[in-house]
């Protein structure tokens, strides 16, 4: 019998095993071993960004709010000690409204603590004008000259005045893990405010007027849980609690119109209520044998909500009989469980199963309010509230299986069933089908193909009690209506020699609502994407992509709640291309990259009442940016970087273009324009690693 092995190398390998040859494994290192070395590590960031020009959508989230310079402050940290004591701390844009810092210590084995703290600015308007006294208070009034019969007699080129609408998001959370033999114990706490404005309305009959609504909240998160990790067996169970505290309960605001001998001279809006939410919830998984596993959850909470309800009018002209209670009394209990399984049937065939449901036991009683038309009428009656509940079932059955060569099949079929109460609709089903498949023709070639087949049916539609006058029967809502769906998508992927791989994919979704006679009935989509990347040279990469979408859809509506007699058909087109380059130089002390996109958004609404008029302006949205960046390394500890970036974007909107505060007879608006603008910034940064 032949050897496996050559005489030279069995020879070779005796002789490095002998003790005179033996290799010297001192100086050896592992630069893949994920053990850490004792010390101190870390950096230290530091320097100016310069802004010009302002928009808000450029702001929102970002800090980036106004023209101006700005320190930029930031930096890691990490220390090991010698008997597995670890520190790590990081921050980033401490100069900047969007600041975040957070820090982990622990002891390897022992415990481990946690200490963050974010903020995060919201951008609502900054094109907002409004003549109301105690912006960002719960009460607003109006300077002299109000009220007034019509906007245009109002006194608004001496009172208006420019706010910016937003709120900033600020949250600190603090946790600890303690590990105690299988088990790991931990806490979680979170602690977030929200302060500043955001935008509202009111009315009083036929006048309406746009408000400057104040946030100041409070959120506070709790999560207790105790792990266990075995072989076979892991399991959590644990308790979360969220509590909801609003200090502006309502808004009060005066009239700016004059309302004649009805009153009606001031009004009130209920803001968030206080609530909270306090749940119990526990997962395991648990693997049988090495081919079958088997993973459940399941979680059962209770919201509750009885913050003191606002008086129906402070019309003192209105005789309002009085509020059935003094507060909601809401509450709803949940339940949410799943329960998965999955085991290789064959060497080659994945089959898994899941069982899931969702409850929404809505036991806040029904409560019969008095009918308050405006501020300025009482209607005769009451409406009863509809405390609205549900309970979703959901199974889904699937196998993946590995075919000869590259071919991959995926299969799936799923059954939803939903329950609702006080509703329209009392039961949906829904039916669902899905396939797909990956194969690699060529070497050089892969190809993704996914279909998908859904009919939901739902059981006959019911008039809701208290409802007057009551809904149109023909209306379907689309949530709940019968639909057929249908959809489809392909994707290549190519390699065109070592250096180019193009990525090409399509997609496309049909919605039809064959029973809906008022309400949805038709909704299509489409989209084609192309990706490639190029890697020109050693040092030097370029990615190109564009992709456009298409989405209609048709809804048919009645003006005298029985047949339809006028159509809604609306387009929207999105549209994005875009390239990135990067290239290192002088043998990587110098990294250029750059990165460009240009973006374009439309939407169409055609309305069709049999009447000759003339439909919307075509509403658009234009986003161009473009970011150069730089950095030269003096050395491994010290970097320094550049970058440069601008964005402009243009929009059209029929809904605000032109609308200025007094444009509208009956309401006093913000006179807030679409956004437009350029902003340019840029920055230098200096980071030391130590």
């Amino acid at each position: 019998m032949k050897p496996i092995l050559p005489l030279w190398l069995l020879a070779a390998l005796g002789a490095l095993a002998s003790p005179a040859l033996a290799v010297d494994t001192s100086a050896w290192t592992c630069s893949t071993c994920p053990f850490d070395e004792p010390g101190t590590t870390g950096s230290i960031d530091a320097g100016i960004a310069v802004q010009s020009g302002r928009t808000r959508r450029f702001a929102d989230f970002t800090g980036y709010d106004r023209s101006g310079a700005r320190a930029v402050l930031g930096g890691t940290l990490s220390h090991r000690g010698a008997e597995g004591f670890r520190v790590d701390a990081n921050a980033e844009d401490l100069g900047l409204d969007s600041r975040a810092l957070a820090v982990q210590l622990g002891h390897e084995g022992r415990y481990v603590l946690r200490l963050g703290y974010s903020a995060l600015p919201r951008h609502l308007s900054s094109s907002a004008a409004t003549p109301f006294n105690g912006v960002g208070s719960s009460v607003l009034t109006l300077p002299a000259g109000f009220p007034a019969p019509v906007t245009a007699a109002m006194p608004l080129a001496t009172t208006l005045r420019r706010v910016d609408i937003g709120y900033d998001r600020e949250t600190i959370d603090a946790g600890a893990s303690v590990p105690t033999g299988a088990w790991t114990l931990r806490a979680d706490i979170r602690h977030e405010r929200r302060a500043g404005t955001q935008a509202g309305a009111g009315s009083f009959f036929s006048t309406a007027a746009q408000l400057v609504l104040p946030v100041d909240d409070l959120t506070d998160q709790v999560e207790l849980a105790a792990t266990y990790g075995g072989r076979a067996l892991q399991a959590t169970v644990g308790y979360h609690a969220s509590i909801f505290r609003n200090d502006k309960q309502a808004l009060t605001w005066s009239n700016p119109f004059a309302s004649g001998a009805l009153g009606g001279g001031t009004g009130q809006l209920a803001l968030a209520p206080d609530n909270e939410l306090h749940q119990l919830f526990a997962n395991a998984a648990y693997a049988i044998g090495p081919q079958a596993r088997v993973s459940g959850d399941v979680a059962v909470g209770r919201l509750t909500q009885n913050t003191p309800f606002v008086a129906s009018t402070l019309n003192p002209a209105l005789a309002v009989p009085s509020l059935p209670a003094s507060s909601l009394h809401g509450r709803v209990d949940t339940l949410d469980a799943n329960l998965r399984v999955s085991a290789h049937a064959l060497p080659t065939l994945r089959v898994h199963a899941s069982l899931s449901r969702n409850e929404r036991d809505n036991r806040t009683p029904a409560l019969a309010m008095p009918l308050v038309a405006t501020d300025l009428f009482v209607l005769p009656g009451s409406r009863a509230t509809l405390p609205y509940g549900f309970t979703r079932d959901r199974i889904k059955l699937g196998a993946d299986w590995r075919g000869p060569g590259s071919f991959k099949l995926d299969a799936g079929a799923e059954h939803e069933r939903i329950a609702r109460t006080l509703q329209e609709v009392a039961t949906t089903r829904e039916d669902t089908l899905w396939l797909r498949g990956s194969l690699r023709p060529l070497d050089n070639l892969g190809v993704t193909v996914k279909l998908l087949r859904a009919e939901r049916d739902a059981s006959a539609w019911q008039a809701l009690p208290g409802i007057d006058p009551p809904e149109n029967p023909l209306l379907r809502r689309f949530s709940m209506a019968d639909r057929r769906r249908s959809s489809a998508s392909v994707r290549a992927d190519i390699t065109l020699g070592e250096t180019v791989a193009l990525g090409i994919a399509a997609e496309g979704a049909a919605d039809d609502y064959t029973r809906s006679a008022v309400g949805l009935t038709d909704a299509r989509s489409a989209g084609l994407s192309i990706d490639l990347g190029w890697a020109i040279g050693d040092n030097t990469r370029l990615t190109l992509f564009a992709q456009g979408d298409a989405v209609q859809s048709q809804q048919a509506g009645s003006q005298t709640a029985t047949q339809p007699d006028w159509t809604g058909h609306v387009k929207d087109r999105f549209g994005l291309i875009g390239a990135g380059f990067t290239h290192a130089a002088l043998k990587g002390k110098l990294e250029l990259g750059a990165q460009a996109a240009i973006s374009r958004a439309r939407s169409q609404t055609l309305v069709r009442t049999g009447a000759s008029a003339p439909g919307l302006p075509t509403a658009t949205g234009a986003l161009d940016s473009l970011k150069l960046t730089a950095a030269w390394r003096f050395s491994d500890t010290l970097t320094l970087s550049g970058s440069y970036r601008v964005e402009h974007h243009a929009a059209t909107d029929w809904q605000l273009d032109g609308v200025q505060p007094a444009t509208v007879p009956n309401l006093l608006a913000f006179g807030e324009q679409p956004p437009r603008g350029t902003v340019h910034l840029l920055s230098l940064l200096l980071r030391y690693r130590y």
